[in-house]
């Protein structure tokens, strides 16, 4: 039951954060919002940290698992993330990202040693299926337009950072380094990353006073940054990468949800189809079956 908690925490945060980006573009550069969000949010639970007496003493080695965790994870990842959404709709990205699923298990393969188990495998091609259903509209509409082309390269490439991070984090824990202090100084070392390459290249900083943009930033950084990768790390350490990963592909249902009572999104047979493959895929994929195999990554 804990784990189940643990997974709807991160999905149903997630889920409406896709649309909560889109009051972060226009006025700001993308690279600047990102390290707004991070500042904050690595900050606040700095604070929490200290304020709750947890331990903040780390050797070089940790700080640099942190600095890796935090550059893949609460930088690069999301600054392509914001980047893809200017030119391509959330639920299009969204998908794209959902691709973590098979990347979790390559490298956790190559990296950690994980075992690539079937019906992890099964269960993801089944929830593939059913996101590519709920957005058959939006794949058959798809121009490969040079924005459009770029835009997708992007969010891949996002959704390969992020699962680097998620590996990074899965040895952490390994390590027993705690999942509190670890997040809070990732995105403080994510946030001076996207600090560090927003000087290099120029980019000016500034900042939108508007209540959409101060609204959703409020919204990305506690509930989206803090609360949200807590309980996902937490639950990438309990059931391993390739598992906690499948949070990606309930997303994209979730955010279509939002867009249906907010949008007006029309929901199609195919839509519908889709969202009891991916619920069938959660049911598979979290299952845990009487056997003898564990996943590498896993901690009690």
């Amino acid at each position: 039951m804990r784990n189940f908690v643990l997974f709807a925490i991160p999905s149903l945060i997630w889920g409406s954060t896709w649309l909560a980006i889109k009051f972060q573009l226009g006025v700001v550069d993308p690279m600047t919002s990102v390290f707004y969000r991070f500042l904050l949010a690595g900050v606040l639970l700095l604070v929490y940290c200290y304020a709750t007496g947890r331990n903040l003493k780390f050797t070089r080695k940790q700080h640099g698992f942190m600095a890796l965790l935090g550059t893949l994870l609460f930088g690069v990842n999301y600054w392509l993330v914001y980047m893809a959404e200017v030119h391509l709709t959330s639920g299009l990205v969204a998908l794209v990202f959902s691709t973590i699923i098979f990347l979790n298990i390559f490298f956790g393969a190559l990296f950690i040693k994980s075992k690539i188990r079937m019906n992890v495998v099964i269960s993801a091609v089944v929830g593939y299926a059913g996101v590519a259903l709920v957005f058959r509209n939006e794949l058959l509409a798809f121009s490969f337009s040079s924005d459009n082309s770029v835009a997708f390269l992007l969010a891949l490439i996002s959704a390969v950072s992020a699962s680097l991070g998620n590996i990074t984090s899965a040895h952490k824990q390994k390590l027993n380094m705690p999942v509190l202090q670890s997040n809070a100084f990732g995105m403080l070392y994510g946030s001076l990353v996207m600090l560090l390459i927003t000087l290099f290249t120029g980019t000016s900083f500034t900042f939108d006073l508007s209540f959409p943009y101060v609204a959703s930033l409020l919204y990305l950084t506690v509930f989206g940054s803090v609360v949200a990768f807590t309980s996902y790390l937490t639950l990438l350490g309990n059931i391993g990468a390739d598992k906690s990963a499948y949070v990606t592909l309930v997303i994209p249902v979730i955010a279509l949800i939002l867009s249906t009572v907010f949008e007006g999104y029309q929901w199609t047979a195919s839509a519908l189809v889709g969202v009891v493959l991916i619920l069938l895929g959660n049911i598979m994929v979290l299952r845990r079956k009487a056997s003898p195999a564990v996943v590498a990554v896993e901690t009690e």
